[in-house]
């Protein structure tokens, strides 16, 4: 049986040893995730949200909705066209969404800029 797993917020960030990147899900409380890129963390972040909804509902825990615990911030920004199609081929191509695609753009940069300071 197939089942759709919701996209919950995710903080990515470098790990501080500089060997990869760390994910946090802070509506799912315990879930994170780690790999040595960030693609390969969003991908084993994925896993973890699939194990911890899974472990969840084997114990009858509640399962929180996407988006209502920790403080995610919101940013939006409207992109030209080709732009925009340039991100959504990419993201189909990867299997995440465009929000997914682009943070982990935004954490790639963020986290060289950091390495570099």
């Amino acid at each position: 049986m197939s089942e759709t797993f919701p996209d919950y917020p995710c903080e990515i960030r470098p790990l501080s040893d500089g060997g990869g990147f760390l994910i946090v899900f802070p509506d799912l409380p315990g879930c994170m995730a780690d790999g040595a890129t960030i693609e390969e963390a969003i991908a084993n972040g994925r896993d973890a949200v699939k194990s911890w909804i899974l472990t969840a509902r084997e114990f009858g825990d509640p399962v929180p909705e996407p988006g209502s615990g920790g403080e995610p911030g919101k940013f939006v920004q409207h992109l030209p066209k080709s732009l925009h199609a340039k991100l959504a081929a990419r993201a189909r191509q990867e299997g995440v969404s465009v929000n997914t695609l682009v943070l982990s753009f935004i954490a790639e940069g963020l986290g060289r800029r950091e390495n570099r300071a």
